[in-house]
């Protein structure tokens, strides 16, 4: 009987270390994941103030789209970046046909959305809350109506002040209220813990 409860006992210990060691991995794999992606995305912030300074920048290309692939892409490209001082937020955001324009890889333009450059538009730019590595919008709830944000776009800089900021039900869609003959910036997150979301709307002042 005492050597079975022996055995036993040692094969709690090897299961007890196995599981410490796939903990130890599984966090080690994590850390390394997220500094990878880390590491692609200050490349692309690079990237993109670069070829804003460049010549041209603003020439659509006549190249065909390369069809994406998940597990391929390597390289992530911006088109635009949004700043916000107030926050400490500066993030670069995709094409909108990318599969990276997805509120669980990035900031996401929602379809429907206008272009920083259409005048009367509203550019809406949706992003999680929380405290997830891809909650960008995690300190949104702390803007008021006077705070400023920017969009870098094809080589100009687009300036907004915040005008209203206001709550929904969160319903799979937003209802958003703003006047239909300026320039608008919408930013639409959900509201930590609850089954609201807010909705910040930001008009045009000025573009250098």
């Amino acid at each position: 009987m005492a050597i079975k409860k022996e055995k036993n006992k040692s094969w709690l210990i090897i299961i007890g270390f196995l599981i410490l060691f796939l903990g130890i991995s599984v966090i080690t794999y994590y850390i390394a994941s997220n500094k990878h992606l880390d590491n692609l995305e200050d490349n692309a912030l690079k990237e993109f103030y670069i070829q804003e300074q460049e010549p041209n920048n603003n020439v659509e290309s006549n190249k065909e789209p390369e069809k994406e692939e998940v597990k391929e892409q390597k390289k992530i490209e911006y088109i635009a970046v949004l700043k916000i001082p107030k926050i400490n937020l500066e993030r670069g955001l995709v094409d909108p046909n990318s599969y990276l324009n997805n509120v669980n890889y990035n900031l996401e333009f929602i379809k429907g959305s206008s272009m920083p450059d259409q005048e009367n538009g509203n550019v809406i730019i949706a992003g999680h809350s929380g405290s997830a590595r891809i909650s960008y919008f995690r300190k949104l709830d702390q803007l008021v109506i006077g705070d400023k944000a920017s969009l870098n776009y094809r080589g100009k800089v687009y300036n907004y002040k915040i005008v209203d900021i206001y709550d929904i039900d969160k319903t799979g869609t937003a209802e958003i209220i703003r006047e239909k003959n300026k320039s608008t910036l919408t930013l639409v997150t959900c509201r930590h813990n609850t089954n609201r979301q807010i909705v910040v709307i930001c008009e045009l002042q000025y573009t250098n």
